[in-house]
C-alpha cells in the first residue's frame, strides 16, 4: 500500500473464491468443531462403533461418537461433513495467504459452538474488532491485519430462540477452559467469560442501554449482558455475513457497515482516557468508510442522519483526527467534512 493508504482492493477472482466459500458455509446447519478429524472404528464388547478423532483445541485430542458399525447412512453423512470441513480449511488457508482477515482457532471454537446451538441465528450479532475484520473480507479490502483476544457479542434483549440456550454451557462445550468473569460490583451477575492468563481469550455479551456498564439479564441465554449506549442504533437491521476463523467459515450477523463506522467514531470520541483504544476505533472507522465510499459508492449521510443526536454531536470531535487518517482518501474525507464540519 502507498504511504498513508488504509487499504487495497482484493482482486475479483479472490473475492469470488471468498463468496463461494461463504455461500457453501451458509448452507451448513452444523459445523464440525476443531480439526476435520478422521473416522476410526473401535471394537467394544461384541459391537463395533465409529468415532471421529479430532483436535478441538491445539494439542488436545478428543473423540466424537458417530454411530454403530453398519449404520451406513450416518457414517456417510459424517464422511461428507469431514470432506466439507477439509475443503473449508483448505480454502481458508488460501484466503489467509491472500491477506483476507482470519481470526484465531479459539475464536472459531466459540463461534462454531454458538452456530451449532442456533444462537448466532437468534439475534446475536458480532461487533468489535472481529466485526471489522469480517467487513473487510465482505467488502473485498486488504488492510493491516487485525488481532484481538476479545469476542464481542451483542444480544438483543429478546432473542428468536424457541427454548432457552445456556450461554455458559456453550462456552464449556468449547473445551477452552473458560471461567466466568466476576461482575462489577462483585454481587452483580457475570457478563463475560475468559480463559485463564493475561492473554486469554475473552467473550463479552453486550446489549443496548442508556448507561454504559449496567448489567441486564438475557433470560433466553440464561446469562447477563453489559449495556452500551446507542447499540439499538448499531444493531438495527443487521446483515448476513461470515467470519473466517481457524479453519472455519462461520455464518453470522454483522451490524450495517455504515452504522458500524459511526458507532466506532462515537466510541473513539468517548475513550479519551484510553488513547490506544480510541486510535484503534478511529482507524477502523476511517478504513471502512474509505472502502465504502471509494469501492462501493456509499453515501454516509443517510446512516449519519439516522444516528441519535448524541452520536452525531460526539463524533464531530473526531474530524481533525479523520483529516489525518484519511489524507490519502479525499473522496471519503469529503463526506466527513460535509457532515461534521
Amino acid at each position: 500500500m502507498s504511504p498513508g493508504t488504509l487499504y487495497r482492493a482484493q482482486e475479483l477472482a479472490f473475492r469470488t473464491q471468498y463468496a463461494e466459500l461463504k455461500e457453501r458455509a451458509g448452507s451448513a446447519d452444523v459445523l464440525l468443531a476443531g480439526t476435520p478429524g478422521t473416522l476410526v472404528k473401535r471394537q467394544g464388547t461384541g459391537y463395533a462403533y465409529w468415532y471421529r478423532v479430532y483436535y478441538p483445541v491445539p494439542g488436545r485430542q478428543a473423540e466424537q461418537l458417530v454411530g454403530r458399525d453398519g449404520d451406513v447412512e450416518t457414517l456417510e453423512g459424517f464422511e461428507r461433513q469431514i470432506e466439507f470441513a477439509q475443503w473449508t480449511a483448505a480454502q481458508v488457508r488460501d484466503l489467509r495467504k491472500l491477506q483476507f482477515q482470519v481470526a484465531d482457532k479459539g475464536v472459531a471454537g466459540v463461534l462454531v459452538e454458538l452456530h451449532n446451538r442456533a444462537i448466532l441465528r437468534a439475534g446475536v450479532t458480532l461487533v468489535g474488532t472481529l466485526c471489522y475484520m469480517a467487513w473487510l473480507n465482505e467488502l473485498g479490502a486488504k488492510a493491516v491485519s487485525a488481532r484481538t483476544q476479545d469476542i464481542d457479542l451483542a444480544a438483543r434483549q429478546k432473542l428468536a430462540l424457541g427454548v432457552p440456550a445456556s450461554f455458559l454451557e456453550a462456552m464449556d462445550a468449547t473445551r477452552l477452559d473458560f471461567v466466568p468473569v466476576p461482575g462489577m460490583p462483585s454481587q452483580s451477575p457475570s457478563t463475560s467469560v475468559k480463559q485463564k492468563g493475561r492473554d486469554g481469550l475473552r467473550v463479552d455479551v453486550l446489549t443496548h442501554g442508556d448507561r454504559l456498564g449496567k448489567t441486564v439479564a438475557i433470560p433466553q441465554l440464561m446469562w447477563s449482558a453489559q449495556t452500551v449506549p446507542h447499540y439499538a442504533y448499531l444493531l438495527a437491521e443487521p446483515r448476513q455475513a461470515a467470519l473466517l476463523a481457524g479453519g472455519h467459515c462461520i455464518s453470522l450477523m454483522l451490524p450495517q457497515p455504515e452504522r458500524f463506522v459511526w458507532h466506532k467514531l462515537f466510541s473513539s470520541a468517548s475513550r479519551q482516557s484510553f488513547p490506544e483504544k480510541a486510535e484503534k476505533d478511529l482507524v477502523q472507522a476511517a478504513t471502512l468508510a474509505a472502502v465504502l465510499v471509494e469501492q462501493h459508492d456509499e453515501v454516509l449521510s443517510d446512516s449519519f442522519g439516522d444516528a441519535p443526536a448524541a452520536v452525531r454531536q460526539t463524533v464531530k470531535k473526531r474530524l481533525p483526527a479523520l483529516r489525518r487518517a484519511l489524507a490519502a482518501h479525499p473522496q471519503a474525507l469529503e463526506q466527513f467534512e460535509a457532515l461534521l464540519g
